[in-house]
């Protein structure tokens, strides 16, 4: 027994001995230890700040700009940038414990390192590796001088490969993927559409000359994303020498704009949900390593993998196999081996395709950078100094043969489902400068996207494409304001884009006449039952039932959007009368108690809500009330005048710094977002020159023009 207890004894003393190590070497601590080389390359690049904080970048070539964009952006969100890095490297495990390391599987399932990897130096053109890479030096240089910031050993240096295969992975979640992935991984039945599981939605505005009283164009952005994360909107002006001269919305990690405007060119983006996801199920041998394709047996291909998850202070490895076949990767569950192919499969020019974006200076140009179809999904609403709009349903279509369920699972037995091109560009939905001089889109059908008699017919395009006929209640809202609307500038413009009615036709409609249906004793539920019946259909603050109908449609609006069936009317209104009674005292507070938009400590009232166009989402209550989360989020108005003259103004729900709360510019924008109101965005340089507070170069001082510190 002593000899026992001895093994025993040095072999948790071995053990604690190992978790300590483990410990040491995954802790930030750890990480900050690490020298990191600034790069060799030397880049001409000037950061101007505004008084907001926003970035005005001025490069001698477009590389130096992205070097620059890369250093302010790091400046006010690297923690986010980090999580990028790590989810592009399928190392987010480390970081986020169990959800990362659910990206870290799909990372691997879908091998897109190996993608860029092989291709990086041939499909990618030396013009964007030469920004993309610059980009990834910005990135080192910020690591090199702010040790203390790190969070995860070895992540550094970043390098171009890193910042494509970023995009190429995330792409496909944008159109829907994620439900598929989830739904097999849980073995159940992938959805029949191209579902999305979050709320990540837009709405887009362009109107020609024609309809504005001054003959000018009007663009309005209006992209719907969470407020924090990976996907949450910072707002930068990148200049150079070279030509380029874009302003507008991006993501951590991308080297340039997403959205936003050059001198001659604007574009708008929101989020469709084409079918670009078919799944096959293959049939296996008795040893479950082989699949029955065309009358013959293939290797089912299999790599054992270790995803390395974080458990409080500890990173643990955990083996997985990821499998699969030519049709792409294989999920084995237990219902048997399905393999998935999607729209964009082995894509990895995404960031080229933004990138040429932005130095497109027409419309003929920017249709041909759209011709490339990197960006696999997304819908495009455009505009231009000529007075040009444009609404263009893009997605990487399959090429799918005739006779099959698309949409349902299909057989994985013959080469007759395997699809190995696209559609032509020519059979994408494509409304361009409609009579009715107006374009809109709010994540719905494109068949409804400007007058009734100017949209496009359906009938007209292969019901193989997979398009979706899904009508939300932004895009019934703008019809119905739209309908029988006169000229329209901007007053009457913004007054359309911050609506918060609810289409009676709507998801919203059909619920609460559900709810108007039951009966209920005499009491508070019949109270609170009378009490919605006299709601104006507007979540603007003003009714004293908005509260109580916030409260309802939170989950109801968000189930409809994904397709999802809807809750049950009984329990979720009487989950919101009691929320409000528990509280609130009382079933009909005032919506500015109830639902709030905080940061640090900036806690004001905010009107909208759920699919309403003047977006608002939120999560579970905290501390008695609804604090938003996503939905309205970059705005951007531009408009070109009658000489073809650009101007912008725009307003983030933050501020510029959105992840420094010592910062100023951490919350500043706030109360305006909260009036929807906003901001000149000084694109021009002479109106810029007035509104400076600080320059420098990356890795210098910030200073003002007297030459003292920058306030940040």
């Amino acid at each position: 027994m002593k000899r026992l207890a001895k093994i025993l004894g040095i072999l948790a003393a071995v053990i604690a001995v190992v978790a300590v190590i483990n410990i040491a070497a995954n802790s930030q601590w750890w990480a900050q230890q690490e020298s990191i080389a600034a790069p060799e390359t030397e880049y001409d690049v000037v950061i101007h700040r505004d008084s907001w904080g926003v970035p005005h970048i001025l490069g001698e070539t477009d590389a130096d700009a992205s070097f620059g964009l890369a250093y302010a952006h790091a400046e006010d969100d690297f923690a986010t940038i980090q999580e990028l890095i790590a989810t592009a490297r399928g190392r987010a495990g480390e970081l986020t414990g169990a959800p990362g390391a659910g990206q870290d599987y799909v990372w691997h399932l879908f091998d897109v390192s190996a993608d860029v990897e092989a291709r990086y130096e041939t499909d990618i053109s030396p013009e964007a590796r030469a920004v993309i890479e610059a980009y990834a030096d910005g990135l080192n240089l910020y690591a090199s001088e702010h040790p203390e910031e790190l969070r995860l050993r070895g992540l550094f240096p970043v390098s171009g490969q890193d910042i494509a295969t970023g995009f190429a992975f995330t792409s496909p979640f944008f159109f829907g993927i994620d439900r598929t992935l989830g739904a097999l991984v849980a073995s159940e039945d992938p959805p029949r559409a191209g579902e999305r599981a979050n709320e990540r939605g837009s709405n887009a505005f362009a109107v020609a000359p024609s309809r504005n009283p001054d003959g000018a164009t009007m663009l309005v952005v209006n992209s719907h994303q969470p407020w924090t994360g990976p996907v949450a909107w910072y707002e930068a002006h990148m200049t150079s020498n070279e030509g380029l001269d874009v302003m507008g919305g991006l993501f951590p990690g991308a080297p340039v704009p997403l959205i936003g405007h050059n001198r001659t060119i604007g574009w708008a983006n929101t989020v469709n949900r084409p079918d670009l996801i078919d799944v096959y199920e293959l049939t296996l041998n008795e040893d479950g390593d082989a699949y029955r394709f065309d009358g013959e047996w293939l290797p089912l291909e299999s790599r054992r993998i270790w995803l390395h998850v974080r458990m409080g202070p500890l990173v643990l490895p955990v083996p997985e196999t990821v499998y699969r076949s030519v049709h792409g990767p294989v999920i084995v569950n237990d219902n048997g081996a399905f393999a998935i192919r999607y729209g964009g499969i082995g894509e990895i020019r995404q960031v080229e395709q933004y990138y040429r974006l932005t130095r497109a200076t027409n419309f003929e140009e920017w249709q041909e950078v759209m011709r490339m179809q990197a960006i696999p999904a997304t819908n495009f609403i455009y505009a231009d100094a000529e007075g040009h709009i444009a609404r263009f349903y893009n997605a990487r279509f399959p090429n799918r043969a005739e006779g099959y369920d698309w949409r349902g699972v299909l057989p994985g037995d013959t080469s007759d489902t395997l699809w190995t091109e696209n559609a032509p560009f020519e059979q994408i939905p494509f409304l361009i400068d409609p009579e009715a001089g107006y374009i809109f889109d709010a994540n719905s059908t494109p068949w409804i996207a400007t007058a009734a008699e100017d949209n496009l017919d359906p009938a007209d395009y292969s019901a193989l494409l997979g398009i979706e006929t899904n009508e939300t209640n932004r895009m019934m809202r703008i019809v119905e304001l739209m309908t029988d609307i006169g000229p329209i500038d901007w007053p009457a413009l913004r007054e359309i884009k911050y609506d918060m009615g609810y289409s009676q036709q709507s998801a919203a409609g059909s619920y609460l006449r559900q709810i108007a249906g039951l009966n209920f004793e005499p009491g508070e539920m019949s109270d609170a039952q009378q009490l919605l019946a006299e709601w104006d259909w507007n979540l603007d603050g003003e009714g004293r039932a908005d509260a109580l109908a916030a409260a309802i449609l939170r989950s109801v609006m968000m189930a409809a959007y994904r397709g999802d069936p809807l809750p049950d009317p009984q329990l979720t209104f009487a989950g919101a009368v009691h929320f409000l009674r528990d509280n609130h005292g009382r079933i009909d507070p005032p919506l500015s108690e109830v639902l709030r938009l905080r940061r640090g400590d900036t806690d004001v009232a905010i009107t909208g809500g759920p699919d309403a166009l003047r977006a608002v989402y939120w999560g579970e209550p905290q501390d008695g009330v609804f604090v938003g989360n996503a939905g309205d989020s970059y705005i951007m108005e531009i408009t070109w005048n009658s000489e073809g003259a650009v101007s912008a103004r725009s307003v983030h729900q933050f501020g510029a710094a959105t992840t420094r709360p010592d910062s100023r510019h951490y919350a500043d924008q706030v109360p305006m977002f909260a009036a929807m109101e906003m901001k000149p965005t000084w694109f021009d340089a002479d109106d810029l020159e007035a509104n400076i507070v600080c320059t420098y170069r990356p890795g210098e001082t910030a200073e003002t023009a007297d030459g003292t510190p920058c306030p940040r």
